[in-house]
C-alpha cells in the first residue's frame, strides 16, 4: 500500500469525521451519516494497520474515530452508579499495587526514627539544639500529652484530619519529582526519632508510645502508603518498560492517583480516634485496641479486597472507555 496515496484519496472523509467529533448536536440525516463515517473510517484503519502497522496517518484517523465514537455511545455513567466500582475494585486494587511500597517505606520510617533517638539519647549535647532543659522538660511533662486535649475534639479532630490529609496528597502529588517523599519521609522519622529523646530524657518514653498508638497506627501507615504511591509515580517514567516513559508515567498516575481518595478517608477515621479517643480516661488497651481494628480494617481491604482485585486483572485504572482509547483497532 502506498500509504501517502491512499491518505491523500481518503482525506476529505477523514476531515468530515474530524468534524463529526467536533460536533455537539446531531440531525437524522447527520447521525446516520456519522455512523457511516465512522463505519468506513474503521474499515479503512484496518486496512492501514494490516498492511503498514503504526503509522502516523492511522494515528491520526484512531483518533478521528475516538472522538466520533464518542457522539453517538454518550459519555461516561453518572458518579453515583460508579462509586460501587470505585470502592470496591479500583481503589482496593491500586492500593493493593503499593504495599510493599508502602511496607519498605515504613521500615524506612522505623529505621531512621530509631537511629535518631538513639543517635539524641547517647549523645545527650545534642538535645540542647531541640530547646533549653526546662523547654524540654516542659514538653515531656506537659505539652506532648496537653496537645491531645488542648482543643475541642471536633476541632482537633478536624486539624489534624486536614493537616494530614495534605500531607498524603502532597507526596503523591509531587512524587514525580522524586525528592518530596524522601524529603517528607526523613523528616517525618527525624521528627518522631527526636520527640522519643526527649521523652525518654525524662522517663516519659512509655507515655510518647501510649498516646501515639490509638491513632498512630492508621494515621502513620496512611502516610507510608502515600509514599509509596508517590515513589511509585515516580519510578513509573524512571522504569516504564516496554511503554513509553510519558504513557507509563500517565497509565500509573491515572490508577495510582485515586489512592488520594481512600487516604483522605482513612486519614478522617485517624482524625477522628485522635480527636475523640486519645484524650479520654479510658484504659490504655481499649483506646490502642481501637486503633488496632482501624489499621487491621485498612489493611484487610489493601491486601485482601485488593488482592482479589489484582487477581481478576483490576490495576486501579479507569477502564478504556473512561480513560480515553489510546488507539483505535478495528475488528
Amino acid at each position: 500500500m502506498d500509504l501517502d496515496a491512499y491518505s491523500a484519496a481518503h482525506r476529505d472523509e477523514w476531515e468530515k469525521l474530524a468534524q463529526f467529533g467536533r460536533r455537539r448536536t446531531f440531525t437524522g440525516a447527520q447521525s446516520d451519516e456519522l455512523i457511516d463515517s465512522y463505519q468506513a473510517g474503521t474499515a479503512q484503519l484496518s486496512a492501514i494497520r494490516s498492511t503498514a502497522g503504526q503509522s502516523v496517518q492511522g494515528d491520526r484517523l484512531s483518533l478521528y474515530l475516538s472522538r466520533a465514537r464518542l457522539r453517538f455511545t454518550g459519555a461516561s455513567a453518572n458518579v453515583a452508579s460508579q462509586l460501587p466500582r470505585f470502592f470496591l475494585v479500583q481503589l482496593p486494587a491500586a492500593l493493593y499495587r503499593v504495599r510493599w511500597a508502602s511496607i519498605a517505606v515504613a521500615a524506612a520510617t522505623v529505621l531512621i526514627g530509631l537511629l535518631t533517638a538513639l543517635w539524641y539519647i547517647q549523645n545527650p549535647v545534642l538535645l540542647e539544639s531541640v530547646g533549653t532543659e526546662e523547654q524540654r522538660r516542659a514538653y515531656a511533662e506537659t505539652e506532648f500529652i496537653g496537645y491531645y486535649s488542648a482543643n475541642p475534639e471536633g476541632a482537633f479532630a478536624g486539624q489534624v484530619w486536614t493537616n494530614n490529609a495534605f500531607i498524603a496528597a502532597q507526596c503523591i502529588a509531587f512524587g514525580v519529582t522524586g525528592l518530596w517523599v524522601p524529603y517528607v519521609i526523613v523528616q517525618n522519622a527525624l521528627g518522631l526519632g527526636q520527640s522519643a529523646a526527649v521523652m525518654n530524657e525524662f522517663g516519659r518514653l512509655g507515655d510518647f508510645f501510649l498516646y501515639i498508638s490509638p491513632h498512630g497506627q492508621l494515621e502513620l501507615y496512611s502516610v507510608f502508603v502515600a509514599a509509596a504511591t508517590g515513589l511509585m509515580i515516580f519510578w513509573a517514567w524512571v522504569a516504564p518498560g516496554p511503554r513509553t516513559r510519558l504513557t507509563a508515567l500517565a497509565d500509573d498516575a491515572r490508577a495510582l492517583f485515586t489512592i488520594v481518595i481512600g487516604l483522605i478517608l482513612a486519614l478522617l477515621v485517624s482524625g477522628i480516634i485522635e480527636g475523640y479517643v486519645t484524650r479520654q480516661d479510658w484504659p490504655w488497651p481499649v483506646k490502642i485496641g481501637i486503633g488496632t481494628v482501624a489499621l487491621v480494617a485498612f489493611l484487610y481491604y489493601q491486601w485482601v479486597q485488593g488482592g482479589r482485585m489484582h487477581r481478576a486483572g483490576e490495576t486501579g485504572d479507569l477502564d478504556e472507555f473512561d480513560a480515553g482509547a489510546r488507539r483505535l483497532v478495528a475488528a
